[in-house]
């Protein structure tokens, strides 16, 4: 583990690990679940933490503290997951601008984005809503200077490195460029989320 690598104490059951970057927060976590620490029941990771809640009858925050900072990471070991398919109508409101900004063609930004396997690196924001990674550099874009009041459920959109899937109508800042039908959080699914940390996403482009 990193010398700068910070571990906070959350209560008498969880413990936050915090790292330098999002790469190393994908490899922590995907070390953490190689591992299998005795009474470690919940990994939650995010942009740069990972917060790891234990059983305190199995277990204690000392010893997986200890035990956490002798992991061994491999750089290029971050989580696999299973691999999700979404398709997606690229009619959104900024996918213009998107390519203004980045200098592309609209058709050029959606090659880019169907073109890469992207990897869910963490959930946020709101139930079911993954940020996704791992996109061609190019698409990076800025958030929109004036969010938006309401933003329907299945819109795609980009920001800043990440991609990702609004999974209910709700307020947003994020350049928009298609909308999608599949549901990213069903409560009446067995695992209501659709994406899991470590999870890979494929796009698919469909006519509009």
């Amino acid at each position: 583990m990193s010398a700068t690598t910070r571990f906070l104490r959350c209560g008498r059951e969880a413990v936050l690990v915090e790292v330098d970057d999002l790469d190393t927060t994908l490899t922590l976590y995907a070390a953490l679940r190689a591992a299998a620490l005795p009474g470690v029941i919940d990994l939650v990771p995010a942009a740069r933490t990972v917060l790891v809640r234990i059983d305190p009858a199995v277990t204690t925050l000392a010893a997986v503290r200890e035990a956490t900072a002798a992991l061994r990471l491999d750089p290029g070991g971050g989580a696999a997951g299973g691999t999700v398919e979404i398709p997606v109508r690229y009619d959104g409101p900024d996918l213009a601008e998107v390519a203004r900004r980045t200098g592309l063609s609209p058709d050029e930004v959606i090659a880019r984005h169907t073109g890469t396997r992207w990897t869910m690196a963490f959930a946020g924001f709101a139930p079911g809503f993954g940020y996704l990674t791992g996109g061609d550099p190019r698409l990076e874009v800025p958030r929109r200077d004036s969010p938006r009041t309401r933003i329907p459920a299945g819109s795609v959109g980009l920001a800043g490195r990440f991609s990702g899937v609004y999974p209910r109508d709700s307020p947003g800042g994020w350049q928009l460029i298609g909308r999608t039908t599949v549901r990213m959080w069903d409560p009446d699914r067995p695992e209501p989320a659709l994406l899991a940390p470590g999870d890979r996403v494929l796009f698919r482009a469909v006519p509009a």
